[in-house]
């Protein structure tokens, strides 16, 4: 056993590298009763998307015993605080004489089903969103498993709780919620330290690491360190909705001050009290995570990076997409949610993705992203060139429609979209000029879609298509009752935050929701069990057609063009099996040799949050 004096006088005298090793050493000789993790992983087979299973929970079936340590204890009151093992009232009278757990729980044996049925009564009598938030977060610091049987059957009533659009007042307010450290805070006093920072987590199997700078959080701007909140929600979806192990996943905020004023001079604000680095200090601090993530974790570790601010953003893309398996939800994962909304809504309003004309408010990594993806995808269709297929789309940034006679001025990633056109300064007037069949929000500001705008839309298109994209619903482009209401009925609508059903003329109309959550679970899933090293832009393609297809004509008959949440689970197999697919084709994948069944594959992959028992 390591004892406190033991490992007290190798910090002393050895030093805390030493001490690390020792105490790794003897974790890992009492996993699974004493072999060590090398011997246990020679054993193992690849499950869980690739993950070696150290803990034996995923090689055994679920009515196996498994054992719930990585050291020897004396008590069982470290087991009821280790919230991977942790099964609260659940353990049986058996498991409780065997981890020393007699008389630190209450007689009474609650099954799993009876926890869920307890906490969800709980969570519906909060009346604040936040409130829900608090408790879902404690529940995932102290029991796992229950965290995520919660939001795995109650995906649709819970997922706005995790994330958008309570995740984003959970940032605005982290440092007066803050309790205790989710993931790893890596900042500019960490430089030429990461890698060491990147051993304290304790977790070695990391597969998907969602990473952000805290400098655009939704559509709330600067919230510096405190926009932790977004990787943390983030991984919960990859593990509830795509299956990844907890265990595989790292949420990191990257910590190089903050230029909001009003937490520079907040006394509780938890992060970096300077301005924001820029230039080459922020380059070679990112340089230097991104480098110590490859030797650390290996060459497929998925990096997801997250509401960066557009300048770095595309920066960042663009230079480690050609080393690194690194993805942008922002930029990708929109885009590819998008169009698949677009795909199926070819079934309500007729004609080829290439028949229609789009027009984006918002010419950020958001609008810019789910255009290039249009482009491609009719590109592909109509086997032309994207410089031809790229006319069909058309911007609107804060000086008016992006024009040709601008492009000077442009940053470089809106030049693509500058075309001939004499220039139009309000939306209004180019939704007028345009004629656009579909409308797309994507600016970060609320109410631009007026009624005015909308009432256009329907005066030149039978289904005029709008995609108020814009999070959180405060900063929703429009409501869906304002986009039916002046609609008339006619439009087909969808929305980045959910909005609740609306009845019209006798009609009742359920608005469909753009959340990335449908596509990054299933992509990043994908991308694992096939040992993808690189994203291509065709695995984008693939799960957006993945995603389209498995909107049923039920959906469509209530207006919707995405498929129900309550499916999300076979819908991210799907979308993983189809990623998978294309990246064995193109020659990505190093996962060998190819499962015959992918979907099946998928879904085996997952995984599960039901209690295990003890021996």
């Amino acid at each position: 056993m390591i004892t406190l004096k033991r490992i007290t006088f190798l910090r002393v005298v050895l030093g805390r590298e030493v001490e690390r090793k020792f105490c790794a050493l003897m974790a890992s000789t009492m996993v699974n009763g004493g072999h060590s993790v090398e011997e246990e992983e020679k054993k193992n087979v690849t499950v869980g998307g690739g993950v070696e299973d150290l803990y034996g929970e995923d090689s055994a079936t679920e009515d196996q015993l498994i054992t719930p340590w990585t050291v020897s204890v004396a008590s069982g009151y470290t087991l009821l605080r280790d919230p991977h093992h942790n099964k609260g009232l659940a353990f049986t009278e058996k498991e409780k004489d065997a981890h020393y757990l007699r008389g630190l729980l209450p007689p009474a044996i609650f099954t799993q089903e009876l926890q869920e049925k307890k906490l969800m009564n709980i969570l519906r009598q909060y009346k604040v969103p936040l409130q829900r938030y608090m408790a879902m977060m404690d529940l995932q610091e102290r029991n796992e498993k229950l965290f995520y049987k919660l939001l795995i059957e109650n995906v649709e009533e819970l997922l706005p709780v995790v994330y958008t659009p309570t995740v984003g007042e959970a940032c605005q307010k982290y440092g007066s919620i803050f309790r205790r450290p989710q993931g790893l805070y890596i900042s500019l006093k960490e430089k030429g330290k990461i890698l060491e920072v990147l051993k304290n987590w304790p977790e070695r199997n990391i597969q998907v690491i969602v990473v952000t700078d805290g400098e655009r959080i939704l559509g709330l701007g600067d919230l510096g360190c405190q926009g932790m909140g977004i990787p943390v929600g983030k991984l919960s979806l990859y593990t509830a909705l795509g299956g990844l192990r907890p265990s595989a996943c790292l949420p990191v905020t990257i910590d190089v001050g903050t230029n909001n004023e009003q937490l520079l001079n907040d006394e509780f604000y938890i992060g970096l009290k300077q301005k924001r680095a820029t230039g080459k200090e922020y380059a070679e601090l990112l340089d230097e995570f991104m480098t110590a993530v490859k030797q650390n974790y290996g060459e497929k570790v998925l990096v997801q990076f997250e509401d960066f601010a557009n300048h770095n953003a595309f920066e960042l893309l663009t230079k480690y997409s050609p080393t690194h398996l690194v993805f942008n939800d922002d930029i990708q994962g929109t885009a590819s949610v998008v169009l698949a909304g677009l795909l199926a809504a070819l079934n309500l309003v007729g004609g080829t993705l290439a028949d229609h004309k789009f027009l984006f408010l918002g010419a950020g990594e958001a609008g810019t992203g789910i255009a290039e993806l249009i482009a491609l995808e009719i590109s592909k269709q109509i086997k032309g060139p994207i410089e031809e297929t790229r006319k069909k789309i058309w911007l609107v940034d804060s000086k008016g429609l992006i024009v040709s006679s601008r492009k000077e001025s442009l940053q470089h990633f809106k030049k693509p979209w500058a075309h001939e056109h004499e220039p139009v300064k309000g939306l209004l007037d180019a939704v007028k000029a345009i004629k656009p069949t579909v409308l797309i929000g994507s600016s970060g500001v609320g109410k631009t879609f007026t009624k005015e705008v909308v009432e256009a839309m329907a005066s030149f298109n039978e289904k005029p298509l709008i995609l108020a994209l814009s999070n959180p619903t405060s900063q929703s482009e429009c409501t869906a009752e304002e986009a039916y209401t002046w609609s008339k009925g006619r439009a087909i609508f969808a929305s980045g935050s959910p909005f609740d059903p609306v009845e019209y003329n006798g009609k009742v109309f359920v608005p469909g929701q753009a959340n990335n959550a449908y596509i990054f679970p299933g992509f990043g899933l994908g991308l694992i069990m096939s040992g993808a090293i690189r994203v291509h832009d065709d695995l984008l393609l693939a799960a957006s057609e993945a995603l389209a297809a498995q909107v049923k004509q039920e959906n469509f008959d209530k207006g919707l063009i995405y498929p129900p949440f309550s499916n999300i689970r076979k819908i991210s197999a799907y979308i993983a099996a189809k990623v998978a697919a294309k990246a064995y084709e193109l020659g990505l994948s190093s996962r060998l040799p190819r499962p015959k069944d992918l979907v099946q594959h998928a879904e085996s992959c997952m995984y599960s949050p039901v209690y295990r028992c003890y021996r």
